[in-house]
């Protein structure tokens, strides 16, 4: 029986993506959430990063490994350096991690484990994408903004996110885990312009037919609204990633998906076509 990639988080935005573009390809896929939910076409496996006796289970059969850190960790690399150093003694040769464009290898919480990934895997990758389309037609709270109110409210002023769809991030995920060629090294993946806020909700009003607008706050006026339902640590640092966005942070466009993927990456007008498409249709 051939060797098997895990994908952690295999319910998630990125991570059930990956694992759909694996197993359609006739690839073998353990694919792991915390309850083992089932994954058409792939081997649902229980996986708990604070859970280290769900490790060895997981890591069975496998040979390359999808790396999702846990969600709202400020020090994920506490628990996912020991599973790393697991997984490579038990013949684990290729790793693709989920980081972010805002955090550079040896940066802080993700970055910690971006710098050990060379020293455990003769091949890996750490894709650091930009910010996710979806937070603005999915559930994040963005989203739900957008629906209930018809705002945005963010602290980034007039500075531009080059936003990417998350179908382009599994691809080069994809890409990373199965090719020989071009398959590793830091790869910061964004979509094919960098807008504004105030340009992403022209683009929401004139594909919806809804009028969006950007209500731009203060970084201690969004730090503040944020601690209402987060840790008043956690709210001080998405704050700070808006304040860094307004001072020119990811005001940038790389050519890395169409690069290792062959095509383009999808604009936001397109993605929010397609996703207005999907609930009227």
């Amino acid at each position: 029986m051939s060797a098997a990639t895990l994908v952690i988080g295999a319910t998630g935005t990125t991570g059930g993506r990956v694992a759909r573009l694996l197993t359609a390809r006739g690839l073998r896929v353990r694919a792991a959430s915390r309850r083992a939910v089932p994954v058409a076409g792939a081997e649902a496996v229980r996986f708990d990063w604070y859970a280290p006796g769900t490790f060895e289970e997981a890591l069975r059969g496998v040979d390359r490994v999808y790396l999702v850190p846990p969600v709202g960790d400020p020090n994920p690399a506490a628990v996912m350096l020991p599973f790393l150093e697991r997984a490579r003694a038990s013949g684990v040769g290729r790793a693709v991690l989920l980081g972010s464009s805002a955090i550079p290898s040896g940066g802080p919480a993700v970055g910690q484990v971006q710098q050990a990934l060379p020293g455990l895997f003769e091949t890996w990758a750490a894709l650091r994408p930009s910010w996710f389309m979806q937070n603005l037609t999915g559930e994040h709270e963005h989203a739900r903004s957008i629906r209930e109110e018809g705002i945005v409210r963010t602290a980034t002023g007039e500075g531009r996110v080059a936003f990417v769809d998350a179908d382009d991030i599994a691809a080069v995920a994809v890409h990373a885990l199965t090719c020989d060629r071009d398959a590793g090294g830091d790869l910061v993946v964004t979509g094919p312009q960098a807008l504004s806020y105030d340009d992403a909700a022209a683009v929401l009003s004139e594909v919806t037919g809804r009028r969006v607008t950007h209500r731009r706050l203060t970084y201690e006026q969004l730090r503040d609204r944020l601690a209402r339902t987060l840790p008043p640590e956690f709210a001080a640092v998405l704050a700070g990633l808006d304040r860094d966005i307004a001072e020119g942070a990811e005001d940038r466009v790389t050519d890395t998906v169409e690069r290792l993927t062959g095509r383009p990456p999808r604009s936001l007008r397109a993605h929010v076509e397609r996703s207005v498409a999907a609930v009227d249709g």
